[in-house]
């Protein structure tokens, strides 16, 4: 199942149609998209006796941030062994956790404004929980999980690396978390432990790796988080970023207006954003 947020209504996407979730169940479920994750059995069943003939073609330009308004938007560093490697740091012992505020979320194919000349990308897969998550052990962890969806967790590298490191400020500016382009169920991948993922700059690949690299797994990532705080239906987790960041590089290489940054990952689907000039 893919659920969508369509022009600010819920949808189902199959194939190349979208489904208006408040229209098939007589307004019911929907049209806002964030109450549905803590009804995601219901969505589900729905989902179930729906097909393409239900649907309409829609233009993607449509399409915004697939959760919408989460509670609770966690984030990991350091979570793919090459790119700890690519920073000069080791390994952490447990996930480096940090926040982005939900205020910095922004569509699939939003503009992004850039606002200094330090500004980074680092593709992520992003988790979005279902069924509250408290106190959960890894091996329930997935039963948790709503759906996956594609995440682009930017960096304003000067502002993070300030005052003792500031994470959380230096990646929430405007628009710095675009995400989706829907949230796909578990179910339709054949591996969710083992996804391919990338970004491009321009057309160049810049960032390319397998989730099967991360340090600390999604299983893992929940059942860490859940013992410190309550993971809510909507809550989203970005687990990290594979090498290829551009402050790694020599030169060090950054986002620019005008740049066009697309980000995938295996068997979700692709976002792309430009960058543009940060208003005054």
């Amino acid at each position: 199942m893919k659920l969508a947020n369509l022009a600010g209504r819920a949808a189902l996407v199959v194939g190349d149609r979208a489904i208006d979730l408040a229209t098939v169940t007589d307004g019911d479920l929907g049209p806002d998209v964030q109450p549905l994750f803590a009804r995601w059995p219901e969505v589900q069943a729905v989902a179930a006796r729906l097909g393409a003939d239900d649907g309409h073609p829609f233009d993607p330009a449509l399409l915004g941030p697939p959760v919408p308004r989460p509670a609770q938007v966690f984030a990991i560093g350091l979570n793919y062994r090459a790119h700890a490697e690519e920073s000069g740091m080791e390994l952490p012992e447990v996930p480096a956790t940090f926040t982005k505020f939900p205020a910095c979320l922004n569509g699939p194919f939003g503009d992004v404004e850039v606002p200094t000349d330090t500004t980074d990308w680092e593709v992520e897969l992003v988790v979005v929980i279902g069924e509250l998550a408290d106190r959960i052990a890894e091996g329930a962890a997935w039963d948790h999980v709503a759906g996956l969806t594609v995440g682009q967790d930017l960096s304003e590298r000067t502002v993070q690396f300030a005052a003792g490191r500031q994470f959380s400020l230096g990646k929430s500016f405007r628009g710095f978390a675009p995400i989706g382009p829907w949230v796909v169920t578990p179910d339709e991948l054949d591996n969710p432990d083992d996804l391919a993922l990338g970004c491009s700059l321009n057309g160049e690949t810049v960032q390319s790796s397998r989730t099967s690299d991360l340090v600390f797994t999604v299983p893992q990532l929940i059942a860490e988080l859940s013992a410190v705080v309550p993971l809510l239906p909507g809550d989203l987790v970005f687990t990290g970023t594979p090498a290829g960041i551009g402050s790694a590089r020599t030169p060090p290489r950054y986002l620019h207006p005008g740049d066009v940054l697309e980000s995938w990952v295996e068997g979700i689907g692709s976002i792309r954003n430009t960058m543009v000039a940060a208003r005054p």
